[in-house]
């Protein structure tokens, strides 16, 4: 997350190369928020890569998997799979560890601490490979991509998602005034379109499969987490608005924001989850 107020503000969570314990424990709610919020989104993506596999995965690597929500998403699908998640953060490793263990996948969920920046681990060859908005953290994610290209088999598939920013959650009239302050928010602060990898994809070696967009437009109601979810995801917008939007509207996602408040985002029936994401599907020719 940068810092500067005029930069942009990114929501790509994975491979964090910070020992900031608060800012673990942040980014940690977040990531499982967003999973379990988004469950409909990743049993849809799941079952895509599925259809695209050639043959039941045995084994199954994450790039950068935080607290392992692909990682535990793609052992429920791919139920004879072993996943090996790897990322930098041991505190999310373990938070990864906890969840397979209270979900039955501690046999075939594990965790390895590494830093992909230094090259990858030594692992046996994989069927699938996935990178969920983990690849533009790295130094260097072309050469992150020719390891995954030899961890895999001739045929076997890579999948790499990025998605566009934080998702929007409000309606136009969040009953303070203001209509259309989440629009002027992200105006304000959405970077543009994420990185395209398919160029990326091809001087590593692979051939594109498919490209597919996932518009996630969630209706209320909403799972509880969704409340916080949203709190979350703008209070981290608001860190990054002091000067860049009039003080009214400011003072309007203010009031959201306050948990305590008759308009907080905790408090509301209305919420919807709107994003859009997108993944690369490609194959070792």
């Amino acid at each position: 997350m940068n810092t500067n107020p005029t930069e942009t503000v990114t929501f790509h969570p994975h491979q964090h190369h910070t020992g900031a314990d608060a800012g673990t424990v942040a980014m940690a709610e977040l990531l499982e928020l967003d999973a379990e919020v988004l469950r409909p989104y990743l049993s849809e993506l799941t079952d895509w890569l599925g259809e695209l596999s050639d043959r039941e995965p045995g084994r199954i690597v994450d790039l950068g998997s935080g607290t392992g929500t692909g990682a535990l998403a793609l052992a429920q699908h791919f139920t004879q799979a072993g996943v090996t998640a790897l990322d930098f953060s041991p505190q999310l490793l373990h938070r990864l560890a906890k969840k397979a263990s209270a979900l039955g996948l501690a046999d075939r969920v594990r965790g390895v601490q590494t830093d992909l920046n230094e090259g990858w681990p030594q692992l046996e060859t994989s069927d699938l490979v996935w990178a969920a908005a983990s690849l533009h953290h790295m130094a260097d994610p072309d050469r992150v991509l020719a390891g995954a290209f030899d961890n895999l088999r001739p045929g076997d598939l890579l999948a790499v998602t990025e998605m566009d920013f934080f998702p929007r959650f409000l309606p136009d009239d969040i009953g303070v005034g203001h209509p259309g302050l989440e629009a002027r928010v992200h105006a304000t602060l959405n970077p543009g379109p994420s990185v395209d990898w398919t160029e990326h994809l091809a001087r590593a070696g692979f051939v594109l499969e498919a490209k597919r967009p996932f518009a996630v437009d969630l209706p209320a109601p909403l799972p509880a987490a969704t409340g916080r979810y949203a709190q979350v995801c703008l209070q981290k917008l608001r860190s990054h608005l002091d000067g860049r939007l009039p003080a009214d509207d400011l003072a309007a996602l203010d009031a959201v924001l306050d948990s305590d408040g008759p308009h907080s985002v905790l408090r509301r029936e209305d919420l919807t989850v709107r994003t859009t994401r997108a993944t690369w599907a490609a194959r070792c020719p």
